[in-house]
């Protein structure tokens, strides 16, 4: 993740994507909810080198936990997520009345939503309070976790998105045309996921694909209409229209109260993450590095020597 924030940092790329990223449970202090390092956070530490003001976009059906947590005391960084809330649904938090403490106070914003959520509700409260956060933080990248879970289907999830309304928060995102952090997250229903992120790739490429799936190694798994899209589910909507209404003027209530645009005071910038020696983009995208490869692109950098899988020293000792 270090790395794609590192190009958008230097301008060698204005959207990078990870769609194996978006851990957001995992804490400082220990793994949670299938997430053991929390790359998000990493992210947006090499982010705030080169940005006095990161936000940070969470569309998983569960609460992004462990970013707030790590930024709950700051104003550098501004969370902002859409998930489920109540009824015991992990991880427990997220109600809309965590703001955050001190200097961070009233930069976490949480959307607590309820069962059921359709892709009419879910767009329309989520481009007027993202609309409202831009104007009133003027962030100068986003970070945007795109867990799948909050599709119709889910095994784990709850809520009635299709995969175009899923698809049309990124593409709202990606029209602030600043730079843009894109990661995945959540996601047990295997073929769904492969159909959003795959829409969500056109979608930040400005590219329509054909909603049929071509033939391919993994074709059975898309069984039996083979096609890109997914409809939204048939779950009842929980969410009121009132209910909606009071959680959209609470979270706007408090955008009011926050210091327009904060600044930063000059500082010091940390060297940047480490960068491999390769260039991505002279690598061929059609063609898999086999395993093998990937492994000899790794060293530890306290591992040093002679021969290939030789610890030892001339003298006999060992390292």
């Amino acid at each position: 993740m270090g790395y794609a924030a590192h190009r958008l940092n230097n301008q060698l790329c204005d959207i990078a994507i990870n769609w194996a990223g978006g851990l957001h449970h995992a804490k400082k202090c220990g793994a949670s909810g299938f997430c053991y390092i929390n790359d998000l956070v990493l992210g947006i530490l090499e982010l705030l080198k080169h940005h006095a003001r990161v936000l940070y976009v969470d569309i998983d059906v569960h609460h992004g936990d462990g970013v707030e947590e790590a930024f709950y005391f700051t104003d550098r960084v501004m969370t902002v997520s859409f998930h489920k809330y109540g009824d015991m649904f992990f991880p427990g938090t997220g109600d809309v009345k965590e703001l955050g403490e001190r200097e961070g106070k009233f930069y976490a914003i949480n959307v607590p939503l309820k069962d059921g959520i359709d892709d009419t509700s879910f767009t329309r409260l989520f481009k007027t309070i993202i609309s409202k956060v831009v104007e009133t933080y003027q962030p100068g990248a986003i970070v945007l976790q795109c867990g799948a879970n909050s599709l119709a289907g889910d095994r784990l999830g709850c809520f009635n998105l299709s995969i175009d309304g899923h698809a049309e928060c990124v593409r709202f995102v990606k029209k602030f045309n600043l730079p843009l952090l894109v990661t995945g997250g959540g996601g047990y229903t295997k073929e769904n996921v492969a159909r959003c992120w795959t829409v969500e790739t056109g979608v930040l490429l400005d590219t329509e694909l054909p909603n049929e799936i071509p033939e391919n190694e993994y074709i059975k798994y898309f069984a039996p209409d083979y096609s890109l899209k997914s409809p939204g589910g048939l779950m009842e909507n929980l969410n009121s229209k009132s209910y909606l209404s009071t959680i959209k003027m609470q979270v706007l209530e408090n955008l009011r109260c926050i210091q327009h645009a904060p600044s930063v005071q000059m500082q010091e910038v940390p060297p940047d993450f480490y960068i491999p020696d390769f260039d991505e983009d002279e690598q061929n995208p059609d063609e898999r590095m086999d395993q093998h490869t990937q492994d000899k692109q790794i060293q530890r950098n306290d591992e040093y020597y002679e021969g290939d899988n030789d610890n030892d020293h001339a003298d006999g000792s060992r390292t």
